[in-house]
């Protein structure tokens, strides 16, 4: 049997990992991995996890399996932080799942399973891995335009007129908040027409939340996905917990469907459950348990947001710190950009050659397409950045 498999392509971003422990440069650093790392180049358990697990070390009765669906008390909480009150309950049906990741992959079953003919449109560009679990489940996939090469901002007008194309019942992907890879955001003006626009052609959007509170702050982070979630009659939000909670081995996440009345949220929800349950069962319950306890509890969630907002600051003086080491190597205010952009990412807009010339002369590691990862700086490291990027005719 497993002669007639073929080979796959080897993920780049793994690649790149195993290159970069691989060299032996002192100077070498590492912007292409997505993960939150501090000042010492660690990516830390929050004080806030911490303190959650020790309360269910000492007080958990049990390791029995949780629901199809997860323990309902993480599908409250999260929705809390991603929707606050712009819905009722009973028009949103929900499933935790493995991850960001396997949101998205059960949101895109139940499109499979719902509306197999309906074409997924993706941002131009995107996470690898939306293209990947599309073509995986063989399901039609367009892209529109996003990211404008020469502004390194959203191209909204290129957008605009991709979406006005979208076919009734077409699944449009979009990326609440800190788009990745760009790090490149819609204004809230921007956002309007979007809605609008996705409201005429009678869309059904899938928004992936992977980054609340690392943009502009928490409520800030979900404004559009909440005025999405107000505008639609159906959508689905695909949420990870991995970077704003730290989290990320833990694999938690969470898939909603958004309904138009009770009955449908019953319908969509015993249809949830049951792609759960072909997929993996029961959901990881450890890292959901951890979450909900932090939302919970007043003083946990008090000390998970100021932790929070120092990461989200954190990355933000890195952004302008860098930013103005460019503009004054290059006397140019082309980099300005990278102070503009929002989120672990920014993508830099050059060649992949010249990206292959900043790991071979300067061991500066980012994914082919410029992607770097901000939250991969430190001090000592934005200078040698800086002086990379001039020195390669960036």
């Amino acid at each position: 049997m497993f002669d007639t498999l073929k080979p796959q392509p080897a993920d780049k971003i793994l690649s790149l990992m195993q290159a970069y422990r691989a060299d032996p440069r002192d100077t070498k650093v590492d912007l292409g991995v997505g993960v939150y790392k501090d000042a010492s180049g660690n990516t830390p358990v929050m004080r806030a996890v911490k303190e959650a697990e020790r309360r269910l070390v000492a007080d958990q009765t049990t390791k029995a399996y949780v629901g199809l669906a997860g323990d309902p008390a993480f599908a409250d909480a999260m929705i809390d932080l991603l929707l606050a009150d712009t819905l009722p309950r009973d028009r949103i049906a929900a499933i935790a799942t493995p991850g960001g990741t396997g949101a998205i992959r059960q949101a895109l079953e139940m499109v499979k399973l719902a509306a197999p003919g309906a074409t997924i449109w993706i941002s131009d560009p995107s996470w690898p891995n939306h293209a990947s679990i599309v073509k995986f489940l063989g399901l039609p996939m367009r892209s529109y335009r996003y990211f404008d090469a020469d502004t390194r901002g959203v191209d909204i007008d290129g957008m605009i007129a991709d979406l006005g194309t979208v076919a009734p019942g077409d699944v449009v992907l979009l990326h609440g908040c800190c788009h990745n890879p760009t790090g490149a955001n819609p204004t809230a003006d921007q956002w309007t027409r979007i809605v609008a626009t996705l409201q005429q052609v009678q869309a059904v959007p899938l928004v992936d939340v992977a980054y609340q509170g690392f943009g502009d702050g928490l409520d800030q982070d979900a404004q559009a996905t909440r005025a999405i979630a107000a505008a639609f009659p159906n959508l689905m939000i695909a949420a990870s917990c991995s970077k704003n909670f730290g989290i990320y081995r833990e694999r938690t996440g969470i898939l909603l469907g958004i309904t138009r009345d009770k009955d449908e949220t019953a319908l969509t929800q015993a249809n949830l459950n049951f792609l759960n349950r072909q997929n993996y069962s029961f959901p990881p319950d450890h890292g959901a348990r951890v979450v909900t306890t932090i939302l919970t509890d007043p003083a946990l969630r008090a000390e998970w947001e100021a932790e929070l907002e120092d990461t989200r600051n954190t990355m933000l003086t890195l952004r302008q710190a860098l930013a103005d080491d460019l503009r004054r190597l290059s006397n140019d205010d082309r980099f300005d950009f990278i102070a503009h952009h929002r989120g672990m990412f920014s993508l830099l807009g050059t060649s992949a050659d010249k990206v292959e010339v900043l790991r071979a002369d300067h061991g500066i590691y980012m994914v082919s397409d410029s992607r770097m990862n901000i939250a991969g700086l430190n001090a000592r490291t934005v200078p040698i950045l800086a002086q990379a990027i001039i020195d390669a005719g960036i």
